[in-house]
């Protein structure tokens, strides 16, 4: 079975198993009754997540399923019976499990190559999500009265760069720490896995964590880093060297408590950027023959991906345009669109494949406009139609997938322009085209 109708089959199933419904149901007499709004109902209407508001939403898939209409308060009171916890496992068991059941997967030099990073999302403005997440305090300007606060949440996710699939994600309070969030999801690696990180993460104990579990990391330093790096920021020495890191005096007390290594070896990659910056990198990849520095930039490159993951949370998908006003509702629109992403990556790959053998003068890829929206309007027959097969559902999203894709120009690299708040204004009010 191809990975798009395994992944299909596999949500299939778990949604309308009474076990997944008993692990993921926010208390035990929960969707017991045969209701108007069951299980696998909610749940898909979560994922079908858009802008409208919540009444046309019902009553759209009220309408598809032929019943009488239902208010959307009905809704919102039946969503909070289900647990955020049920799209976590949707994502490990259909996207995750299914994208690495055999070795098909892309690699690049024998490792799955993984970027940590993290985003603040800002979240409804309710007594319960500022209890729940926490809000950070902010100030338009000089003066003490317009200075104030919103609750936001840190996002963090372990992202497959190379097969555009989030591995794990939380979301955490708003004063989380990168660090934190970034080594618990260390846990959800495995051998011949190489993290890339940005400079956020280069501190001794995010070095040492990787080295407990074994795992081979880039990660870029910044210039308040390591003493090699900040030398090697200025143009000294030469741009590869292999040298023992030690903790300094005010870390060496919290690295024995954690039972961290005290001396870590590590190799120092200088790589000229474009603008003839120098670009400083920490690796665990000691061995100069093998991995070349100048290999280096692009490899790092790579992490940009998971910063175009954001870009498709956050704007594609409009993920701060939560569907509720609870953290609860929060949290389950943040993992539905997690796993939502994954699954499009999963569908989209042999129409993928098929754009990648046209002979066109750049390349083509599929636009995600156009992809997310065939999946959103064909999401009550992917999960709730029993007497359309996945095959063919597969061969009917694949045609919508190929239609007006985008054209690839890697080396493009456009000046950045900044716009003002009315330009930015007009533009989200009057002339953004929504795909979800």
């Amino acid at each position: 079975m191809a990975d798009r109708e395994q992944a299909l089959e596999t949500t299939r199933k778990l949604i309308v198993d009474p076990g997944f419904k008993c692990r993921h149901r926010s208390a035990a007499n929960a969707f017991l009754r045969a209701r108007r709004l069951p299980f696998a109902l909610v749940l898909t209407l979560i994922l079908r997540k858009g802008v409208k508001s919540l009444q046309n939403m019902v009553n759209e898939a009220m309408g598809w399923l032929g019943e009488a209409p239902v208010t959307g308060s009905a809704f919102s009171q039946a969503r909070y019976k289900l647990k955020h916890t049920a799209f976590i496992e949707l994502n490990e068991a259909a996207v995750v499990s299914t994208m690495y059941a055999d070795r098909h997967y892309r690699t690049l030099w024998g490792f799955r190559v993984l970027a940590v990073d993290g985003s603040k999302i800002l979240l409804p403005d309710t007594a319960d999500v500022r209890a729940a997440f926490g809000t950070i305090a902010y100030s338009g300007g000089e003066t003490a009265d317009i200075a104030g606060e919103r609750p936001y949440a840190l996002a963090s996710v372990l992202y497959d760069v190379l097969n555009r699939v989030a591995v794990e994600a939380t979301l955490g309070k708003a004063n989380a720490y990168e660090v934190d969030l970034a080594v618990g999801h260390l846990a959800r690696t495995r051998p011949k896995d190489l993290l890339v990180m940005d400079r956020n993460y280069p501190s001794y104990r995010m070095l040492a964590e990787l080295a407990r579990y074994e795992r081979d990391f880039v990660v870029r330093c910044s210039a308040a880093s390591f003493a090699p790096a900040r030398r090697m920021l200025t143009g000294e020495g030469p741009d590869s060297l292999v040298v023992t890191l030690t903790p300094c005096a005010g870390q060496l007390a919290d690295i024995r408590t954690r039972g961290l290594a005290e001396a870590l070896r590590v190799r120092f990659v200088r790589v000229r950027l474009s603008t003839g910056e120098w670009e400083v990198l920490v690796t665990s990849l000691l061995d100069e023959a093998r991995y070349p520095a100048e290999e280096f930039l692009e490899l790092y490159g790579l992490r940009w991906g998971v910063e175009t993951f954001y870009g498709i949370l956050k704007t594609r998908l409009d993920l701060e345009n939560f569907t509720g006003l609870g953290a609860e509702a929060v949290r389950q629109d943040f993992h539905a669109t997690v796993y939502l992403t994954g699954l499009e990556a999963i569908l989209t790959a042999d129409a993928q494949a098929q754009l990648d053998d046209k002979k066109t003068l750049h390349p083509q890829t599929v636009n995600r406009a156009v992809s997310f929206n065939a999946i959103k309007h064909h999401a009550l027959d992917l999960l709730c139609c029993d007497d359309l097969s996945t095959s063919v559902l597969c061969e009917r999203l694949t045609t919508l997938f190929l239609t007006s894709p985008t054209t690839d120009r890697p080396q493009r690299n456009p000046p950045r322009k900044k716009s003002s708040s009315r330009t930015l204004l007009d533009f989200h009010r009057r002339r953004k085209k929504h795909c979800y």
